[in-house]
């Protein structure tokens, strides 16, 4: 998520929460794989398209 300008301001066992210079956050579960809709949450939560996400993997 760095490449989008999100940075990690806090990490719990179970969780990560990072934040934009906006200051949004969003908390990211340590799941191992993150199942898709779990993902396709943050995404839309974080404000970044499947495609743009996609093209930066």
């Amino acid at each position: 998520m760095s490449r989008f300008g999100f940075y990690p301001v806090r990490e719990r066992e179970s969780h990560i929460i990072l934040k934009n210079s906006d200051g949004f956050a969003v908390s990211i579960p340590r799941y191992d794989p993150l199942p898709e809709g779990t993902v396709r949450a943050i995404l839309e939560e974080s404000g970044i398209s499947r495609e743009e996400f996609l093209k930066h993997l």
